[in-house]
């Protein structure tokens, strides 16, 4: 890039963080603020406007400033005071929205709940919140019922209408929560005057505001604590930059439990004073007719949406809709300029972030393939720094001081971020785990940076480009494979629709040697594929194993599950899926027997 093209790519980012730089000032932790306090403006000018709209119920503001005051009386009439926790566990609808802006007012932090759990998992989380309350949608009482068990002490359960609308029928409490309340029920008879300022006077927006859950793909969920001061950030700088005003129209259908939808979709339609259209979850056949009957205008999107999307039949409504912005995280460059081509999409701004991280990056120009951009002098501000990590000790690599070692432009490197009072690090509720995402001493002494656990690279102009969670990164035949790389190269090729790429251990060899996990459809020829890994990939790079699914388990993110793959290895006794082996004698894949594993686990075949 030209100096000239440099100058105006760093003005052009300036243009769009000013306003966010101004509304982070506003909303610091120390400051007398919290979330409903950027919606006043909004209740008192748009009140008989719509906010939200759901499939079977909408809210105009002021009828969620309401609801959100009864919730917050509720809260008050239970004796809970600031920082305690009730936990929520419902589908995507208004009303879940409406509630954790209600007990928000009185300083109560919502445990976000994922509606996939059950069971011990489940109950994990309600322990890891501390919740004495909780309130469930009618549609997943019996996922509630099956974590009751695994609690040492059974929290006071309210149970709202299903999500089809209406209230909750009591034989579905009787038979699956005995002793369940209704919280219909109860909210009706409390007042929706606003709460008394005297309550709100200690407010600060370092207070927290929601517990959310990581995914648990390589392990139990953890909690993340989230003030008012990261939801506002979050969700008002994806607003800013997406330069959404009343008139909006925002879809959201990934889950409201999570970050992505429940933070910065959220945040920024609401912050903006326009609309959220919530969809109970994502749908292929009805992602487009929803955005055309709802006068969609942009919306919140995860990569793998997006090539769900692109693989799907044209759609009559794909080309009608209104859509000028969108904005998401995991776009794979393989999959942006299509999708962005086919469906009309004027505007893509890729950001990277993470729950518990304490920065977030924004590719603001949408240079196809970036994660975000940054000016050389904004980072230092920041305090933002890729290391040098080494994949096989998986360890940082540190000098003959004991120091970190700072990446080349280009070199891929964990990227970690200095914790201060404007980039506060909020951690888990498990002190240890929060622990693990801390370095210390890392470039000088008693210096501490957030380690995000994910290998990035800069380039020379300031753009970041994702490179591979550590842990994804495996090393074979000496060299390091990105999995996230490896997979972009798979998933162009003709019939596959889902690659997902991990290594798998193999008894007398170095390393690990990759495996691929495939979904595809009849357009797939194994021959083919085989000539592609050849003549694309690296001798080192090239999957030694496929494995064909008929679908790929993913995260209520859409992220995929590797965890259950990699423990199952290449064994074809271990699965009823085919198995392929790549034989370079031959050059292409060949169907695994039993006798070929037996022959690999000997070492007698040449990997």
């Amino acid at each position: 890039m030209s100096v000239i093209a440099r100058l105006k790519s760093n003005l052009s980012f300036l243009r769009s963080f000013v306003p966010v730089l101004l509304l982070m000032g506003r909303s610091a932790a120390h400051r007398k603020i919290d979330y409903s306090d950027l919606l006043a403006e909004h209740v008192a000018r748009r009140a008989d406007r719509v906010a939200l709209i759901g499939e079977a119920s909408q809210m105009t503001w002021s009828e969620l400033d309401a609801f959100a005051n009864r919730a917050a009386a509720w809260a008050r009439s239970e004796g809970l005071e600031r920082g305690d926790v009730v936990a929520l566990l419902m589908e995507n609808r208004p009303e879940y929205i409406a509630i954790w802006l209600g007990l928000s007012r009185v300083g109560v932090v919502t445990a976000l709940l994922n509606t996939n759990l059950m069971g011990e998992r489940l109950a994990h989380c309600l322990r890891e919140a501390n919740a004495r309350h909780w309130i469930i949608g009618e549609e997943l009482v019996e996922s509630a019922a099956s974590a009751l068990p695994e609690m040492p002490e059974a929290p006071i359960v309210l149970v709202a209408g299903g999500s089809a609308g209406g209230a909750v029928d009591p034989k579905v409490l009787a038979s699956a929560l005995p002793g369940a309340a209704s919280f219909e029920g109860v909210l009706a008879a409390q007042s929706a005057a606003p709460v008394a300022e005297s309550l709100r006077e200690s407010r600060r927006g370092g207070d927290g505001l929601f517990l959310i859950y990581t995914s648990g793909t390589t392990g139990l969920p953890k909690a993340a604590h989230v003030s008012h001061t990261k939801a506002i950030a979050a969700g008002g700088a994806s607003g800013k930059i997406q330069k959404l005003t009343p008139s909006d129209r925002f879809y959201v259908c990934l889950p409201l439990y999570h970050s992505a939808g429940g933070m910065m979709a959220v945040g920024s339609a609401l912050f903006a004073g326009g609309t959220l259209v919530i969809a109970r979850k994502f749908s292929v056949g009805r992602f487009w007719s929803d955005c055309v009957e709802h006068g969609v205008t942009a919306f919140q999107y995860i990569g793998e949406l997006c090539r769900y999307l692109l693989n799907s039949p044209p759609d009559p409504d794909e080309r009608r809709h209104r859509i000028r912005v969108v904005v998401g995280n995991g776009l794979r460059p393989e999959v942006w300029s299509r999708f962005q081509e086919r469906f009309g999409i004027g505007r893509i701004v890729e950001f990277y972030g993470a729950t518990e991280g304490n920065t977030a990056l924004f590719n603001v120009d949408g240079r196809v393939g970036a994660v975000g951009h940054m000016p050389a002098f904004l980072r230092k501000a920041v305090g933002i720094e890729i290391l040098a990590f080494d994949v096989e000790s998986e360890s940082l690599v540190r000098d003959a001081a004991g120091r970190c070692v700072r990446v080349t432009p280009g070199e891929p490197g964990e990227l970690v971020v200095k914790i201060s009072e404007r980039s506060r690090f909020e951690g888990y509720t498990d002190s240890e785990a929060s622990e693990k995402k801390v370095l210390r001493d890392g470039l000088e002494d008693g210096d501490v940076y957030f380690r995000s656990g994910d290998l990035l690279r800069l380039d020379a102009d300031g753009y970041f480009f994702f490179v591979d969670r550590i842990g994804d990164t495996f090393r074979w035949k000496g060299e390091n494979v990105s999995t996230n790389e490896v997979a972009e190269v798979l998933s162009v090729v003709a019939g596959v629709e889902e690659a997902n790429v991990y290594g798998v251990e193999v008894p007398g060899a170095d390393g690990r040697a990759g495996m691929a996990a495939l979904v595809t459809n009849r357009d797939f020829d194994l021959e083919v594929f085989g000539q592609t890994v050849e003549s694309e990939l690296a001798p080192y790079a090239r999957p030694v194993f496929v494995r064909l699914l008929p679908q790929m388990e993913i995260t209520g993110t859409f992220k995929h599950r590797k965890v259950d793959l990699v423990q199952q290895g290449f064994d074809p006794a271990a699965f009823p899926e085919a198995v392929y082996f790549r034989d370079s004698g031959r050059g292409g894949y060949v169907r695994l027997s039993a006798e070929g594993y037996a022959q690999i686990e000997r070492g007698e075949s040449r990997l």
